[in-house]
């Protein structure tokens, strides 16, 4: 098939490349000149492991082009997605102005019958207005060209987004149209050789189902972070209570490890839109209220930990950090908890010596870059010497198994305060360090 991807950010871009691998002829659309030039030059503006070599391969094969021209690659489209930014507005809901700004201007440019897929996370009712837009403006083009709006939304955890796509775990089909339902179902077939995988349902539905999943793992995050606080108060060890839960197959160990709540593009947002929702709808979302409001109380657990071990006053003091992305295998900080964890140290005059293997640059020209007591490094033992303790955010691989003689060495008092969501815990109070965890003493 011919296939438009209107932008060329995260989800477009893993997207449009996907598609690509399955033998369709793929053309990405960006209005950011310098970043389509960038990708026709083969340099991928985001980290995801398999991304790059993937473009590359496709771009070589003639399957993936990238252009600003959005008029040149609807010409022979059948499929067009809008995969554009929804952000967050001043009131927690989400911002359709480009996904509106696409459906305008695909109604201004359109020469054949197109089906128009929402990719973006969108709230409900988002389909209607789409759909709407792109009716008025060829209304006033006097043409009865015949279009279909689906809602499909994605699920892709970043990290790990290319094996999502590839073999996804359900493919969320929302549409009226029996064309659209067949051309969708179509494409998505090499991805969903599992019939069962394939889900359509109506569209109102279909773009509920996006914020359900995220709130509901949102939910079950801020769940076990409340427990590990619980926890805490009464002197129980909550990895052994998460290991006795997850055990119960109803709950799963999936996104129950405590941490220093969740961050990312995803979850923030859409909870936040969720509650939004629920609010124009005369309903006080009394859970996902709750939901928020841990994590919100979360992201500054690692730091009071900080402050209650070295005091308010923390000049002089100097901390060395590893992790700066909201989690391992993405350079991506939105809403990471190191952002809240770095400006409260620093805030009571802290010096940050800072490590992530992907992160950093991030970190230093957007989400970090007005902060002047943070230098970062290239290595992450370079982040202790002479520093006052060491705090791990991310649980990237690197950091599972360090050397925590040389760790001792270097550190000026042997404290280590562990915010990750924890794959491995280590006794290191046997080992002669103050260790600080959550949910536990």
């Amino acid at each position: 098939m011919n296939i438009t991807i209107i932008g060329s950010g995260y989800v477009g871009l893993v997207s449009g490349t996907c598609f690509a691998e399955m033998g369709n002829r793929v053309t990405c659309v960006d209005i950011d000149s310098i970043k389509i030039e960038k990708l026709n030059q083969g340099i991928i503006p985001i980290f995801e492991p398999g991304l790059e070599a993937m473009v590359l391969k496709n771009v070589k094969n003639k399957n993936l082009l990238f252009t600003t021209s959005l008029s040149e690659a609807l010409q022979n489209s059948e499929i067009a997605f809008i995969a554009v930014g929804t952000p967050m507005g001043e009131d927690g809901s989400a911002d359709l102005k480009y996904v509106l700004t696409v459906a305008k201007s695909i109604g201004q440019l359109m020469q054949k019958r197109l089906i128009v897929v929402d990719k973006s996370t969108v709230p409900i009712g988002t389909a209607d207005k789409v759909r709407a837009t792109i009716q008025k403006e060829l209304e006033l083009r006097n043409s009865d060209l015949q279009f279909d709006v689906v809602s499909n939304p994605e699920f892709l955890k970043e990290g790990a987004a290319i094996a999502d796509f590839m073999k996804p775990d359900r493919v969320i089909i929302g549409t009226n149209s029996d064309y659209a339902s067949k051309k969708m179902k179509e494409l998505y077939h090499p991805f969903c050789m599992i019939s069962d995988r394939f889900i359509a349902m109506d569209i109102c539905s279909a773009e509920m189902t996006k914020y359900a999943a995220n709130a509901m793992l949102a939910t079950k995050i801020s769940f076990m972070n409340e427990i590990a606080n619980i926890c805490e108060k009464v002197g129980a060890d909550v990895n052994h209570v998460r290991t006795g839960i997850g055990s119960d197959k109803r709950i799963g160990y999936s996104f129950i490890y405590p941490g220093a709540g969740y961050g990312g593009s995803c979850f923030p947002k859409d909870v936040k839109a969720l509650k939004k929702i629920a609010e124009e709808h005369a309903y006080d979302a009394t859970l996902i209220t709750a939901v928020e409001n841990v994590n919100n109380r979360q992201k500054f657990i690692v730091s009071n930990k900080v402050i209650k071990r070295f005091g308010e006053n923390l000049s002089g003091k100097v901390f060395g950090i590893w992790g700066l992305s909201f989690k391992p295998g993405t350079d991506d900080m939105r809403e990471a908890p190191a952002i809240y964890v770095i400006k409260e140290l620093v805030k009571r005059g802290a010096e940050i010596i800072a490590y992530d293997p992907k992160a950093m640059e991030e970190s230093k020209h957007i989400y970090l870059k007005d902060l002047k007591n943070i230098r970062y490094v290239d290595s992450k033992y370079n982040v202790l010497e002479n520093a006052n303790a060491l705090i791990l955010l991310t649980e990237w691989k690197e950091f599972r198994s360090p050397d925590f003689e040389k760790i001792k060495s270097q550190l000026i008092t042997p404290v280590i305060f562990d915010g990750r969501n924890q794959y491995g815990i280590f006794n290191l109070n046997e080992k002669g360090f103050e260790y600080y965890q959550i949910g536990k003493k």
